[in-house]
């Protein structure tokens, strides 16, 4: 009789030794998947940038600056490495694009171009995806580092090979006076 007790307790060990390792396998991959996304989000719009670019150059020869900081925060971008390293180069890159439509607002012409109106439109359904996808990062990163800290899976976490945290995809206070500040263009 001792020894089914015995088994049952160590049965039952084993089976929340193994939940507690799958939630943490099953988040850990599912904020894998979520920084996958953002990662082919912010390349498709990298991609659209440089159509973009050359679109307003058209109109606006003169506005050497704003075009050297556009690629400057493009540049940025593709070489970010990690969460951190990606919000600081999304919030230069961020202001950059402020630029580039302050630009835009000035030229009317080119508002109603139609390559112009169709790239911004896919820029924005770009921007849109990309904060979504940050939102969902965010969550299952949040998720993750809770799982990881509650009891009992904080006393396991560290031995399963979980004893750090994820970053969080955010905007660093350093940078928040940047992206709140609006653009000034002048000509």
């Amino acid at each position: 009789m001792m020894i089914f007790v015995i088994i049952a307790i160590v049965v039952v060990l084993v089976a929340v030794f193994a939940g507690m390792y799958n939630g943490l396998i099953k988040l850990n991959v599912r904020a894998e998947e979520a920084w996958s996304d953002i990662t082919v989000q912010m390349k498709r719009r990298l991609d659209l940038i440089p159509n973009l670019v050359n679109t307003v150059k058209g109109y606006a020869t003169h506005e050497k600056t704003v075009f050297e900081d556009v690629t400057a925060a493009r540049s940025a971008m593709v070489n970010a490495s990690g969460p951190a390293d990606t919000a600081k180069a999304e919030n230069q890159f961020q202001t950059a694009m402020k630029s580039i439509f302050a630009v835009a607002e000035a030229y009317p012409e080119l508002k109603a171009n139609e390559n112009f109106k169709e790239l911004q439109a896919e820029l924005v359904d770009t921007e849109d995806k990309i904060q979504a996808s940050r939102r969902f990062y965010n969550g299952v990163v949040r998720d993750f580092n809770t799982k990881r800290k509650v009891f009992p899976t904080s006393i396991f976490a560290g031995m399963l090979g979980f004893n750090k945290d994820r970053e969080f995809f955010d905007v660093a206070e350093s940078d928040r006076a940047a992206v709140d500040a609006p653009v000034a263009v002048n000509f």
